[in-house]
C-alpha cells in the first residue's frame, strides 16, 4: 500500500503521462509480474489511450506443450516429480499434472530445487525429478541444485530443463513485425543479466525501454520514462530499478550459470523454435539431466489447445480479453492453455483484476 507522500507521487507522474501521451501508443511489459502487478494496481484504464501489452516474461506460459507433456510423462513414469505450483494445472495435450496426481502420481509442490534435494536425499530408492521452469532469476537455484546433487553422491536427483534466457526471446519479439513504441524491461532478470545486456533493444532496433521495478510508483516511473524517450525521439535502455539492477548483472549468479548450464535451442510458446535461447545441462552434469535417462515422447504436438491464443497473447498481438474464450470456456479452474494458468500469466491477471474494472478490447 501507498503512503500518502507516494500515492500523490504516483497521481502526479500518472498526470505527467497522460499529458504527455501522443496519441495512442503501445508499451509491452515483458516481464509476467509487471503484468500482474498493473492489473492489480488498476493502472491500464488509468492510463488511456496508452495500451499497455503482455510479453513473453511468464516461464510457465512459453514453456511449449511438447515439454509440458514430457513433464506429464516423467509423473507417470514413477518417478517422484518436484515442481512449482503455477505448473500443475497447465493443460497438456491429453492430461495435466493436477489430474496426474489425482490419479496416483507422485507429483509435489516445493518452494525451491533445493527442497527436491532433500526429497532425493530422503528417497535414494526412487528418481526425484525437478521440473526445472524458469529464467535467469532462478535458474542458477537449479544450477546450485545440480551441484550439490553430485557433490554429494545424489544420482537419483535429476531435472527436466525448460530454462530459458530473455534476451534472444526479445530479439524474435523485436525482430518480426510487432507495432510497438517502447519496451518495460524485467526487473529481476535484469538483476541477474545487468542493464548493459539489453542495450540491442535501443541501438539494434531503435526501441526505447526502461529496465523497471514492481511496485506502483517503480511502473509509473518506467512508463513515464519510455514515454519521455517516445516523445523526445531518443531511444534508450534506461535503469528505472538502480536499488536492484547494476549495469553488469550478478557475476556471481552468471558465474553459476555459466559453469552448469551450456546454451542451446529451445521451443517458445507463440514463438516456435529461438536458437541459443535454453539452457541444457553440460556433459558433466549429464548424469543429472531428466531429458537424456528417461524414455520421454517426443513428436510434433499443437502448442494450443483448439481456439486458445496464449501465444498471440505472449506476443502482444492481442491483450487476453481479445481471446474468444477469455472468462468464458477458459476460466481459472478450468484452463486452455497456461497463460490463464500461472501466477505470472495474463489472462489470469485479466480475469482476477481487470475484468473487473471494465477493461475490454480496443
Amino acid at each position: 500500500m501507498l503512503s500518502g507522500i507516494e500515492l500523490a507521487q504516483a497521481q502526479q507522474l500518472l498526470a505527467s503521462i497522460q499529458k504527455k501521451l501522443p496519441g495512442q501508443l503501445a508499451i509491452m511489459e515483458v516481464c509476467g509480474t509487471h503484468t500482474t502487478a498493473i492489473s492489480k494496481y488498476g493502472l491500464r484504464p488509468l492510463l488511456e489511450p496508452l495500451r499497455l501489452l503482455s510479453g513473453p516474461g511468464c516461464p510457465v506460459c512459453v514453456t511449449a506443450a511438447g515439454d509440458l507433456d514430457r513433464m506429464i510423462a516423467l509423473a507417470g513414469a514413477g518417478c517422484i516429480v518436484a515442481t512449482f505450483g503455477d505448473l500443475l494445472r497447465v493443460p497438456g495435450s491429453k492430461t495435466s499434472l493436477e489430474q496426474e496426481q489425482a490419479d496416483g502420481a507422485d507429483v509435489r509442490i516445493v518452494y525451491s530445487p533445493l527442497d527436491a534435494l532433500k526429497i532425493a536425499a530422503n528417497n535414494r530408492q526412487r528418481p526425484v525429478v525437478f521440473l526445472g521452469v524458469g529464467f535467469e532469476t532462478t535458474a542458477p537455484a537449479m544450477a546450485l541444485a545440480v551441484k550439490q546433487a553430485k557433490e554429494r553422491g545424489l544420482t537419483n536427483f535429476y531435472l527436466y530443463s525448460c530454462l530459458k534466457t530473455v534476451v534472444p526471446a526479445l530479439h524474435a519479439l523485436l525482430a518480426a513485425p510487432h507495432g510497438l513504441d517502447g519496451l518495460l524491461l524485467p526487473g529481476h532478470v535484469s538483476s541477474v543479466i545487468g542493464r548493459q545486456a539489453q542495450d540491442f533493444v535501443a541501438s539494434l532496433y531503435g526501441m526505447p525501454a526502461a529496465v523497471v521495478g514492481f511496485g506502483e510508483r517503480d511502473i509509473l516511473l518506467g512508463i513515464a520514462a519510455v514515454v519521455r524517450m517516445i516523445e523526445e525521439g531518443k531511444p534508450g535502455v534506461i535503469n528505472a530499478y538502480p536499488r536492484v539492477v547494476r549495469e553488469e548483472g550478478n557475476l556471481l549468479a552468471q558465474k553459476l550459470l555459466a559453469e552448469t548450464f551450456n546454451i542451446a535451442a529451445a521451443e517458445w510458446r507463440g514463438f516456435g523454435v529461438i536458437p541459443a535461447s535454453g539452457y541444457v545441462l553440460k556433459p558433466e552434469f549429464a548424469g543429472h539431466d531428466a531429458a537424456l535417462l528417461f524414455d520421454l515422447p517426443h513428436g510434433a504436438v499443437p502448442q494450443e489447445q483448439e481456439a486458445c491464443r496464449c501465444g498471440d497473447v505472449l506476443r502482444g498481438a492481442i491483450i487476453p480479453t481479445e481471446c474468444a474464450l477469455f472468462a468464458g470456456r477458459c476460466l481459472p479452474l478450468t484452463p486452455l492453455g497456461p497463460c490463464m494458468v500461472s501466477s505470472e500469466g495474463a489472462c489470469a491477471a485479466y480475469y482476477r483484476y481487470d475484468r473487473k474494472k471494465g477493461v475490454a478490447p480496443a
